[in-house]
Formats: C-alpha cells, sequence, structure tokens
C-alpha cells in the first residue's frame, strides 16, 4: 500500500509504502527510506520509533529509522585518501564527519522502483563528487518482509570510480512500548570492541569486552547507563555470510534478532537523543556496518569500493511474541 506522507520544507512529496507478510507491518518512507513503523500482529504497540510528522524527519529525528550511507558514523578530520586522492567531507561533528554530513542518503528522496505487497525497492543516484565522496554511485534499498515476522534490508551500491561505502540503518527498538528501554534483554556476539577518545573517534585499539561492562556474549538485562553506549562491537574482520549477532528480549515477551553480514555493530542508547515530547533512553539503536574510521584506519576492516565493483550489505530482523 502506497500513501502520501507528507512534503519537504522545499515543497517535495513524500510517500509510505507499507509491507505486509505472515505477522509483521513494516512501513517505510521514500525520504530517507525510513523505516517508520513496524507492526507484530498480536502487540499493541510499534516496535521502532517514528513519526507521523515529517518535519520530525528533518529536525530532532533526521537519523530515525533512516538509511545511513553513502558512509554512516564518524570518519575523522572528516578526510580520508580515496584512490590515492585526498577527500575532503563535511566537518559536521566537532571537526569531523558524522553520517556523511548534509549529502547523507538519511536527508534524500528515493524513488519507488519496485513494488509489491511484500517487497519494496528504493533507488538513488549520488553524483561524483556530493559531500566530497567520489565516483557516480547507483544504490538499491531491497526491502522484503515473509512470514512469519521477517524484515530483511539488502543495500547494492555500483561505482565507476573507486569510492567509499559503508551503509546502515539507523532505527530505534524499544520492544515494551514503554518510556524507556530499561529492564530489555540484550545478548551481542562480539568479543572486541573500539575504545574512543573524547570525540567518539576509535583509538585505533581493539579492545576485549571481557571483564568489562560491555560484556554482554551471555546476555543480561540492560539500564540506563549500565553499560553507557555508543560504542562500535567487533563482530568480524571483514563482511561474511547473514549471520545472527544480536538478541533483544523485553519485559513483554517480545523479542528480536538481529543478523547481519557486516563486520560490526554500533549500538547507541540514546543518552542525548529523544522524540519531541519524549525523554532520553526511549529506544535502543543498532547500526549493522562496518568499523568507523575505517578509510583512516589501515587495521580496521576496509569500506573501499573499486571502481567498476559493487558492493551488497544485508541486515535482517526476526521477531517474536
Amino acid at each position: 500500500m502506497i500513501r502520501e506522507f507528507g512534503r519537504t520544507a522545499a515543497g517535495a512529496p513524500v510517500q509510505a509504502v507499507t509491507l505486509a507478510a505472515g505477522d509483521l507491518r513494516a512501513t517505510v518512507l521514500t525520504y530517507g527510506a525510513i523505516l517508520q513503523d513496524v507492526r507484530l500482529e498480536g502487540v499493541g504497540h510499534g516496535l521502532t520509533l517514528g513519526s507521523d510528522w515529517l518535519g520530525d524527519y528533518e529536525g530532532v529525528m533526521r537519523y530515525h529509522g533512516a538509511l545511513i550511507g553513502p558512509v554512516a558514523n564518524r570518519i575523522a578530520g572528516a578526510r580520508a585518501v580515496v584512490g590515492g586522492h585526498e577527500c575532503q567531507f563535511e566537518a559536521n561533528e566537532a571537526g569531523n564527519t558524522l553520517h556523511s554530513g548534509r549529502a547523507g542518503c538519511h536527508a534524500q528522496i528515493w524513488r519507488i522502483a519496485e513494488q509489491a505487497e511484500d517487497r519494496l525497492v528504493l533507488a538513488l543516484d549520488l553524483a561524483d563528487g556530493d559531500g566530497g565522496f567520489p565516483g557516480n554511485r547507483r544504490v538499491r534499498a531491497v526491502w522484503q518482509v515473509a512470514a512469519p515476522a521477517t524484515l530483511t534490508l539488502s543495500i547494492e551500491v555500483d561505482s565507476d570510480a573507486e569510492t567509499l561505502v559503508n551503509f546502515t540503518n539507523h532505527s530505534y527498538w524499544t520492544l515494551d512500548g514503554g518510556p524507556t528501554w530499561a529492564g530489555h534483554r540484550l545478548r551481542v556476539a562480539a568479543e572486541r570492541y573500539l575504545p574512543v577518545d573524547a570525540g567518539l573517534i576509535p583509538t585505533g585499539e581493539i579492545a576485549p569486552v571481557a571483564g568489562t561492562a560491555l560484556d554482554l556474549r551471555a546476555g543480561r538485562v540492560i539500564a540506563p547507563g549500565d553499560p553507557a553506549m555508543d560504542t562500535n562491537f567487533c563482530l568480524s574482520s571483514g563482511a561474511v555470510a547473514l549471520r545472527d549477532v544480536l538478541w533483544l528480549t523485553g519485559q513483554s515477551g517480545v523479542s528480536m534478532v538481529l543478523a547481519t553480514t557486516e563486520p560490526g555493530v554500533q549500538i547507541y542508547d540514546s543518552a542525548r537523543t529523544s522524540r519531541p515530547g519524549h525523554a532520553p533512553y526511549e529506544g535502543l539503536a543498532f547500526e549493522p556496518q562496518g568499523w568507523p574510521d575505517a578509510p583512516n584506519r589501515a587495521g580496521f576492516p576496509s569500506v573501499a569500493l573499486a571502481a567498476g565493483g559493487r558492493r551488497v550489505q544485508q541486515m535482517q530482523w526476526r521477531f517474536r511474541r
């Protein structure tokens, strides 16, 4: 089902597309390829934090549910060498680049390339030099809902020049529908994480989670500040086949399993983020992706894409009640 959602501040029309199969229903916007709503049969509240007003997504909710790219997370000093040439990006956070700056895909209007009851393909063309990133790039975001309650996102990118590609989805999740996510049980299949400096840039160390509050390998109930998280958990040394990496269970008994092909997952506890009229810690952001500042770290899994190459990133959410 396609409906009109609103118009941007510049007057561009935005559509909302609802996909359904089995017990799951998901709504995606053409603005930012945003996952605006997720509903599970028999559960009286949405599972992801969204808004019914487009202005929120152009404002304080600019990353909520959005498809972040072409490079998610942070690039130190807003610069990197790509294909032997130094590229300068927008410095939009303390002298660094966060989520590709204002030219990021989260703030773009995507076009509907294909649409069915359970499948949606959104497309976006990125011109050479947009935001400082090289290459004419073609991006396709393929959303699929399958019974009993599975949502899959595949991001496909082609480029005519060497470039950087590190997309992610930036949805915030809450399985109980309460004012905060306190009481959720979280398990993460990561033995290492990336310590960061005061600007949230990786120091270069790849540290073990063992003996720290970030050791979530066995799973435990978490609370705001226990542990504090705006953290990349290291899942592997490179992209792999789709596998389960994270398990979240609410006190209500609703559960979610996250699978991804990516070598990392950034977990953000929303300590500094809230929707209008709501408080911090309302939802947990899980961002499957390459490691932050990878273009400037030789020891991190590469996010470079060769000229004429294609990168496919995949993530999947499975729900139960």
